[in-house]
C-alpha cells in the first residue's frame, strides 16, 4: 500500500490527466507516454502488445494515422524519423487498452501504474460531467433570460420606429 501512494504521488506530479488526450472522439493515452509510466522502453511496451493482440481489440487500441502523427508531432514533439526518431506511427489505448496492459506487463509496477492511470481517467469523467452540468446550467438561463430581454428589446424598437413627420413639399 506504501509503494501505491508513492506511485500515485509520483504520478499525480507529472500531471497525468496531460496526457489523456482526445483522439477519434476517444480519451487515449499513447503508448510512449505509458512506456515512460511503466520504466519499459516503448519498443518493449508495443512488443508485448504485438505478442497479445487478441487482448487488444480495435476499441482497446488502434494505431495512428499518418496525418493524426503529424499532428501529434507538431503538438507534443515526437520525433522526426528523418533525425532517428519514431520509424512506426504510435499506438494508443483506450481506457480498457489501458487496465488490459496490466495484464500483458507483468511486474508490480504495472498494476500500481494501472491504478493510477485508471483514477485519472475517472477524475477526468468526474471533471468532464461537471462542464456538461453548467453549460446545461447556462442554457436553461440563457433561454429564461431571453424571454425576458426581448420585451425589452422590442420596446427598443418601438422607441427607435417612432413615427417620422411628415415631409414638407419643397417647390410647387
Amino acid at each position: 500500500m506504501l509503494k501505491l501512494a508513492k506511485v500515485s504521488q509520483a504520478l499525480l506530479g507529472q500531471h497525468l490527466e496531460r496526457r489523456i488526450r482526445l483522439i477519434r472522439g476517444d480519451r487515449v493515452m499513447l503508448d510512449s507516454d505509458l512506456a515512460e509510466l511503466y520504466a519499459v522502453s516503448t519498443r518493449r511496451l508495443n512488443e508485448q502488445v504485438r505478442r497479445n493482440l487478441s487482448r487488444f481489440p480495435p476499441d482497446f487500441m488502434f494505431q495512428l494515422t499518418e496525418e493524426e502523427t503529424a499532428a501529434l508531432r507538431s503538438q507534443i514533439a515526437i520525433s522526426n524519423t528523418v533525425r532517428g526518431g519514431r520509424r512506426y506511427r504510435p499506438l494508443v489505448f483506450t481506457e480498457q487498452g489501458v487496465a488490459m496492459l496490466s495484464s500483458v506487463l507483468h511486474s508490480e509496477r504495472a498494476i500500481l501504474v494501472n491504478i493510477a492511470i485508471m483514477r485519472a481517467f475517472v477524475r477526468l469523467r468526474q471533471l468532464l460531467a461537471t462542464h456538461k452540468d453548467l453549460a446545461r446550467k447556462l442554457d436553461e438561463l440563457e433561454k429564461r433570460y431571453d424571454k425576458h430581454f426581448a420585451v425589452v428589446f422590442m420596446a427598443i424598437r418601438k422607441l427607435m420606429a417612432r413615427a417620422e413627420p411628415p415631409r414638407r413639399r419643397i417647390g410647387f
